[in-house]
């Protein structure tokens, strides 16, 4: 079966051909042209995904309590964290770690001065392992 298409004024071929064994068709598309022709295959346009909105969160620590201490706390309760003082804050960006931190206040607001910034090497392996 084949089916023809046209794309960019160019028409373009669709070759469909049976798998061995199982009935099942494989499909066998031609090669993707760059349509501008100015650019290499390796440029990276970032333009596109530049105003998408992500959330940061900073994270100072965490802590497991049982649903019977967390029914506990009243206000006052104190909740030890998993981080000494001084350890820098985890910065996330949709929940990925991407860099650490020490807290600053600038004009009477929390800030985050980044001290780390973790390598995307550094994320993947984090996320593997």
């Amino acid at each position: 079966m084949n089916a023809e298409r046209t794309t960019a004024g160019e028409p373009m071929q669709d070759d469909w051909t049976e798998a061995p064994g199982n009935g099942a068709r494989a499909a066998h598309f031609p090669e993707l042209h760059n349509e501008r022709g100015g650019e290499a295959a390796g440029d990276i346009k970032l333009d596109a995904i530049l105003d998408v909105p992500v959330t940061v969160s900073m994270e100072i620590g965490r802590a497991r309590i049982s649903i019977r201490n967390l029914l506990q706390l009243n206000q006052g309760s104190v909740v030890e964290l998993d981080r000494l003082a001084g350890e820098p804050m985890d910065v996330l960006v949709n929940g990925t770690l991407v860099a650490q931190g020490e807290v600053v206040v600038v004009n009477d607001k929390f800030g985050i001065r980044l001290t780390d910034i973790i390598s995307p090497a550094e994320r993947v392996k984090r996320l593997r392992g």
